[in-house]
C-alpha cells in the first residue's frame, strides 16, 4: 500500500530514512502493479494530507504528514441571525455565568450569548446599528464592552448586562472618526472629511488601559485615554489600511497594513520602524509567541488590486468617498478566494524572516500563538490550522461554515466565530465536553462496479482505533444512510470488511480519547465481473477501412458514424464513437461496432456471418482488438446477410470467469454481380424533329435486369462520345428490371444524306444500386434516305 507524504500546502522538505519509510516503499512497489491493472484485486489508499482533507473529521486532527490524531472536538453553540461573526470577546468565568459578546454583520449587531447551564445557549441583542458591521468587540479593563462599527468609523461603550438593546442614538460614543482630528476636537470642514478614515479594523488596550484603534482609508492608529475622553492620532502612514494590532514582549505596538504589506513596530512615544515588508499587499493578522517571535500572515498581489472600491457616504454635505476594501474582507463578503493564497512568516528577533507555511486556497483571518504551535483561522472552508516553526502543520478543526473569522481563548479550549454562516463554536481539548468524540469519515470510494470487499490495511504504528465501513449503490450517503439504501456502519472484524457487496464504500475510523493515531488506510476490493456490452453494430458495404491514415489523392472516402443515441460506455465525447473515414471500395464491406465493459476490462471481439434463410453463424474473424473490420465481398455470394459481434473479457480474467456480450447487426446486402443488358436494338437514323429544328435520330431500345438490387441509372454514348443519362420508360428507376426506349439525335454537323456504307456506334451501360455496371453496344448502318 502506498502511503506517500505530500501536500498542496507547502512546507520545508524533509528526508525520511526510517525503517517504517523503507517498509512503506517496499509495500508500495508490491501493490502498484496490482492496483493499476484492470483485473484482479484492487487497492484504494488514502494516506496524504490532501486525500484526508476530502473526508469529514469530528474531533480528529489531520497532520501534514498524513496522519489522523485525536484532536479538539468542535461543538456548535448557536447560530446567529447574521451572516458574519467578525469578532468574539469573552468575559471571565465563561464556563459558569460569564457572557460571550459577538460582533456581527448582515445585519450588524452586538450579541450577548450566555450558557443556560443545561447545555444550551441563549442570545440577547444589546446593540443594533444601521452600519454594515460591528467589526471589532473588546471587553475593556473597566468591564464595559467596546464595539466598533464600519464603515461609519465609531466606537461605542456598552453595558455588558444591559437589559434591552441600545441603538445608535442611545448608545455612548467614545470615538468617532468623523469628529476625531488627532486632538479630540470636532472637525466640520467637508474637505477634511474627505481624507478622514472610515474603517475600524482592530482594537487593543495597553497596560495603562488606553484604547488603540486601527483604522483604514487612509491608514492610522488612534489612541484614546478613556478616563479623560481624549483621542489622538498615535500613528499615521501612507498605506490604505491598518489591518491588525498586537503587542510585542517589550511593550511596543505592532501594526500590520494593507497596501504594501508592512509590519510596523511602534514605540510607546509613537516612533515607527518597519519590522517586515511582506511579499504580498495585506497583513491580515499578527501574533506574538512566548519567546518573542512575531508571526504574520499576508495575502494579495502587491502589484495590483483587482477588487472594486467601496463607496462610503459621509453624511456631511452629501459627500461620497470611495476606498479600496482589503482583499481578505472582500473575499469573505463574496465567499471567494484570492488567487495568490496566503503565507505565514515567523519574525524571530535578530534573525531573517522565515516563511513557515503557505496555502494556495486559504485566507488567514486571525492568528494566535498557543501551546503547541500557531493557531490560524482560515477561509473558505472553515478550517482551523495548527502551524509549527519547522514547517509542519495540521488541520485540527473543521467547522460548518465557509470562514473561521474570530476566536478567543477560554479555559480548556476556544470560542470560535464563523461567517457564511454566522455561528459560534466551542473547541474543547478533551472529548468530555462534546458528544461527538473523535471520528473521521473518509471520502466515498467509487469502485466503478459492484464489488466484494476484502481486508483493511492500516499503516504500521497506528494505534488506539476502530475501523468501520458502510456500503451502498448510490453515490453519496446522507446523515441517515437508510434513506438512501446504504448499509449501516459495521465494525471490521480482524481487519476484514463485513459490509455487503456494493459499488460504493466509505470507511470511518474511531479514535480513543487517550491519543489514538492512524496513518494511511488501504481498502482491498474485487469488482464482481460484469459481462461486456456491444452497444451498436453498423455494416457499410462499399467501404474499406485502411490501417494507415488516408492521404490526399487517395480514392474517395465515406464517413462511418454511429447514430447519435448510441451508448458507448464513455458518453458522447468517447473518442471511439467519433466518425471514421474509410475508402470507397465496392468490393469491400466494413463492420464497425461500439462496446464497453463496466469493469474496465480489456476486450477482444469475434465476428460471425449468417445469410438469409441460414441457421448457422459462420466465423468471419476471431480475436479482434480493434472495433472496425473490413472484408472482401467477392468471397461471399450475393445475398442478404447479418453480422454478429461477440465481445469477450477473456484478456482480463481466468477462463472460468470469462463473460461475453453480443449484438446482431441489421440486415445488409452483398451485391457484386453486374446487371444484364438484353434486347439492345438500334434502328437506322430517321428524319424527325430535334427540338425546334429538323434532324436525324437513331431509335434505341434495351432492357436492363439485376438479380439483387434495383437498376439505379443508365447512360448511352454515340460514336465513343460523352456519356448521356437516359431515363427508363415510366421515368422512375426503382425496379430490378427496367425497359429503355429513346432516340439519339445525330449531331447537326452530320451529313444529311447517309451513304449506305456509313455507320454509327451506340454504347449503353446500366448500374445497379451497388454501382455494379454492365456495358453493351450495337452498330447502326444507315440506309439511303427514305429507305426502311
Amino acid at each position: 500500500m502506498h502511503f506517500s507524504r505530500s501536500s498542496c500546502l507547502s512546507r520545508p522538505s524533509r528526508r525520511f530514512g526510517s525503517p517504517l519509510a523503507i517498509f512503506l516503499l517496499v509495500l508500495f512497489a508490491s501493490t502498484t502493479a496490482l492496483s493499476s491493472s484492470a483485473q484482479g484485486t484492487k487497492l484504494w489508499t488514502q494516506s496524504r494530507f490532501e486525500e484526508f482533507e476530502k473526508g469529514t473529521p469530528q474531533g480528529v486532527e489531520i497532520t501534514s504528514d498524513g496522519k489522523l490524531h485525536a484532536g479538539p472536538t468542535a461543538t456548535e453553540l448557536l447560530t446567529t441571525p447574521s451572516s458574519f461573526v467578525w469578532s468574539v470577546a469573552a468575559a471571565s468565568n465563561i464556563n459558569n455565568s460569564g457572557a460571550v459578546f459577538l460582533g456581527t454583520g448582515s445585519p450588524a449587531t452586538l450579541l450577548r450569548a450566555v450558557s443556560d447551564g443545561k447545555g444550551g445557549w441563549r442570545t440577547d441583542k444589546i446593540f443594533e446599528t444601521s452600519a454594515l458591521a460591528v467589526q471589532v468587540v473588546r471587553v475593556g479593563p473597566d468591564g464595559a464592552v467596546y464595539a466598533a462599527t464600519m464603515p461609519d468609523g465609531k466606537v461605542y461603550r456598552l453595558k455588558p448586562d444591559a437589559a434591552s438593546a441600545f441603538n445608535e442614538a442611545s448608545a455612548e460614543v467614545v470615538f468617532d472618526l468623523n469628529k476625531a482630528d488627532g486632538t479630540g476636537s470636532a472637525q466640520s470642514d467637508a474637505k477634511k472629511n474627505e481624507s478622514r478614515s472610515r474603517y475600524i479594523w482592530d482594537m487593543t488596550f495597553d497596560q495603562s488601559d488606553r484604547l488603540y484603534i486601527a483604522t483604514g482609508g487612509p491608514a492610522a492608529v488612534y489612541r484614546i485615554d478613556l478616563k479623560q475622553g481624549k483621542a489622538e492620532a498615535f500613528f499615521k502612514n501612507d498605506e490604505q489600511h491598518v489591518r491588525s494590532l498586537a503587542w510585542d514582549k517589550a511593550g511596543n505596538l505592532l501594526a500590520g497594513t494593507d497596501g504594501s504589506g508592512l509590519v510596523y513596530r511602534i514605540s510607546p512615544d509613537g516612533k515607527a520602524y518597519v519590522l517586515f515588508s511582506a511579499p504580498r499587499r495585506e497583513i491580515t493578522a499578527l501574533a506574538v509567541g512566548a519567546d518573542g517571535t512575531v508571526y504574520t500572515s499576508d495575502v494579495g498581489d502587491r502589484s495590483r488590486n483587482p477588487l472594486p472600491q467601496l463607496p462610503v457616504q459621509t453624511g456631511t454635505a452629501g459627500i461620497t468617498i470611495s476606498f479600496v476594501q482589503p482583499g481578505s474582507m472582500q473575499a469573505a463578503n463574496a465567499s471567494t478566494s484570492l488567487p495568490e493564497g496566503t503565507e505565514v512568516y515567523a519574525l524571530t528577533p535578530n534573525a531573517a524572516p522565515r516563511k513557515i507555511w503557505s496555502g494556495k486556497d486559504e485566507i488567514v483571518y486571525q492568528l494566535a500563538a498557543v501551546q503547541g504551535g500557531l493557531m490560524a483561522l482560515t477561509g473558505n472552508r472553515g478550517r482551523m490550522l495548527m502551524i509549527h516553526d519547522d514547517g509542519s502543520f495540521s488541520d485540527f478543526a473543521h467547522l460548518e461554515a465557509q470562514q473561521a473569522t474570530a476566536f478567543t481563548a477560554i479555559p480548556g479550549g476556544w470560542l470560535v466565530g464563523t461567517s457564511n454562516t454566522g455561528k459560534l463554536y466551542q473547541l474543547s481539548v478533551t472529548s468530555k465536553d462534546s458528544k461527538a468524540g473523535h471520528e473521521y469519515a473518509s471520502d466515498v470510494l467509487d469502485a466503478g462496479a459492484t464489488s466484494r470487499w476484502g481486508r483493511v490495511e492500516i499503516e504500521p504504528g497506528s494505534h488506539g482505533y476502530q475501523i468501520w465501513t458502510r456500503t451502498g449503490n448510490v453515490e453519496q450517503p446522507v446523515r441517515n444512510a437508510k434513506d438512501w439504501g446504504w448499509s449501516d456502519w459495521q465494525q471490521a472484524a480482524s481487519d476484514r470488511i463485513v459490509s455487503p457487496v456494493g459499488r460504493y464504500l466509505q470507511w470511518k475510523v474511531v479514535l480513543g480519547d487517550n491519543g489514538g493515531s492512524v496513518g494511511g488506510v488501504g481498502i482491498n476490493y474485487l469488482p464482481i465481473n460484469s459481462a461486456p456490452a456491444v452497444d451498436d453494430v453498423i455494416v457499410v458495404p462499399g467501404a474499406r477501412v485502411s490501417p494507415q491514415p488516408l492521404q490526399q489523392g487517395q480514392p474517395a472516402t465515406v464517413s462511418i458514424a454511429f447514430p447519435t443515441n448510441t451508448p458507448t460506455g464513455g458518453g458522447a465525447s468517447d473518442a471511439n464513437a467519433a466518425p471514421i473515414q474509410a475508402q470507397k471500395d465496392r468490393t469491400a464491406v466494413t463492420v464497425r461496432w461500439a462496446a464497453h465493459d463496466d469493469n474496465g476490462d480489456d476486450l477482444i471481439f469475434d465476428l460471425f456471418l449468417r445469410g438469409d434463410d441460414e441457421h448457422t453463424w459462420r466465423l468471419l474473424k476471431k480475436g479482434l482488438t480493434e472495433k472496425a473490420y473490413s472484408f472482401d465481398s467477392a468471397m461471399i455470394p450475393d445475398g442478404g446477410y447479418q453480422v454478429r459481434v461477440v465481445a469477450s473479457d477473456a484478456p482480463s480474467h481466468t477462463p472460468g470467469e470469462v463473460l461475453t456480450g453480443e449484438l446482431v447487426s441489421d440486415r445488409f446486402e452483398i451485391d457484386t454481380t453486374a446487371p444484364v443488358i438484353s434486347n439492345l436494338k438500334a434502328d437506322s437514323p430517321l428524319a424527325g424533329k430535334c427540338g425546334q429544328t429538323s434532324c436525324l435520330s437513331i431509335p434505341v431500345t434495351f432492357d436492363a435486369k439485376d438479380a439483387m438490387s434495383p437498376i439505379s441509372k443508365a447512360e448511352y454514348s454515340l460514336d465513343a462520345g460523352p456519356w448521356q443519362y437516359v431515363e427508363p420508360v415510366g421515368a422512375l428507376s426503382d425496379s430490378r428490371e427496367e425497359h429503355y426506349a429513346f432516340s439519339i439525335p445525330i449531331p447537326a454537323n452530320s451529313t444529311t444524306e447517309i451513304a449506305p456504307e456509313s455507320e454509327h456506334l451506340v454504347t449503353v451501360r446500366a448500374y445497379d444500386r451497388r454501382d455494379n455496371m454492365a456495358v453493351a453496344k450495337v452498330v447502326v448502318r444507315a440506309s439511303k434516305a427514305g429507305e426502311k
